[in-house]
């Protein structure tokens, strides 16, 4: 399979770095219905619309991310939309009609991340329990167990520790056989879920010796269950026209932190990180400067020109990265000339690709 490509949709104000370097982006829905036409342009595959609902981080504006999907589904004619669900916040019966409703009208273009949430406040500020590290992702195994068997097409009993349903036929079910599920998270526990429930295993950044790392276990894993599982990882892409434009740009970003925001966001996720029982959650290893992109996207290494990038790209699929979910500063130009300069780049390369075999096809 070749390659695919991700962005992240800006739906949520402050952009994808927490730093104060000027940033030409938006978060707005007109300015997010135009971008999603442009990535389409672009030779994107996905979007990937944000979830959240307190500020953090400097997200004090945020567009919800089901009601968005739809709507840039409705602006679009081949992009398929992901939106990001917490658990807890959402009933997964709800969301299968809600999803199912999307699917139908977009024809086939919707699919979910399930966020088995990291941030305290999106479940106490509004009166919710918040669970222990490896009970959310129990929570979010239960709501894809749910969600699978409501797509399915037939009457679907569940009894689980959070939810219970007893439910006829889905009708109308989606146009997809089952919407495409992600779920993320580095924890022996979601590494579990994403092999028991997931489609799709989103890595945050990181080297290529910790992807592959997190490939094969999780790989491993969805083989003892009969299924398998392909693999995104995040990046911040900075591509420039040498080296060291796109490094001297890096250091502008960090140099420029918001160090008040990224501490505060240091603090939230330690409940994510080392609240896992193993202490290998997200962000347990991760620096200040990892941190000013909140899912250390600089990590992954897609910083320099457009060569430089393709052959990092390479290097991912050929450990068994199946898709790239991009990041940028400059979005409105940023996101149009990866299409144009890096893209046809990474479809010209002769292919790297290990065989589906070693990564637990």
């Amino acid at each position: 399979m070749d390659i695919r490509f991700a962005y992240w949709v800006p739906n949520v104000s402050g952009g994808l770095v927490v730093s104060k370097i000027p940033q030409r982006t938006d978060w707005s829905f007109d300015y997010n219905a135009w971008l999603a036409r442009e990535a389409e342009r672009a030779g994107f595959d996905y979007g990937l619309v944000q979830a959240r609902y307190f500020a953090s981080y400097g997200a004090e504006y945020q567009l919800e991310a089901v009601s968005t999907a739809a709507g840039l589904a409705a602006a679009t004619q081949r992009l398929k939309l992901i939106a990001a669900v917490h658990p807890g916040l959402w009933h997964p019966a709800v969301l299968a009609k809600v999803g199912a409703t999307i699917d139908l009208i977009s024809r086939g273009r919707f699919a979910v991340n399930i966020v088995s949430g990291w941030f305290k406040q999106e479940f106490t500020g509004f009166g919710l329990p918040w669970l222990e590290h490896d009970e959310r992702y129990l929570r979010s195994e239960e709501f894809g167990r749910v969600l699978r068997g409501l797509w399915s097409g037939e009457p679907f009993t569940f009894r689980g520790r959070f939810y219970h349903v007893e439910a006829p036929p889905l009708k109308p079910g989606p146009v997809q056989n089952v919407p495409e599920i992600f779920l993320g998270g580095n924890s022996k526990a979601a590494r579990r879920v994403a092999a028991a429930v997931a489609d799709w295993y989103f890595m945050n950044g990181n080297t290529l010796d910790g992807l592959r790392e997190q490939i094969e276990e999780v790989s491993a894993l969805a083989a003892e269950a009969g299924r398998r599982v392909r693999f995104g990882v995040n990046a911040f892409v900075i591509c420039r026209k040498t080296e060291e434009e796109a490094r001297e740009e890096l250091r502008g970003i960090i140099e420029h932190a918001d160090r008040e925001a990224v501490e505060a966001f240091r603090e939230q996720v330690k409940q994510a990180g080392k609240s896992s029982p193993e202490g290998k959650g997200m962000w347990a290893n991760s620096t200040f400067e990892d941190l000013v992109q909140y899912n250390d996207g600089f990590r992954t290494g897609l910083i320099g020109t457009p060569e430089t990038i393709a052959a990092k790209i390479q290097e991912l699929h050929a450990i068994g990265v199946d898709l790239v979910l991009c990041g940028f500063l400059h979005y409105s130009s940023d996101l149009a000339a990866f299409g144009k300069e890096v893209i046809p780049l990474v479809r010209q390369l002769p292919p790297a690709r290990k065989a589906e075999s070693a990564v637990g096809a």
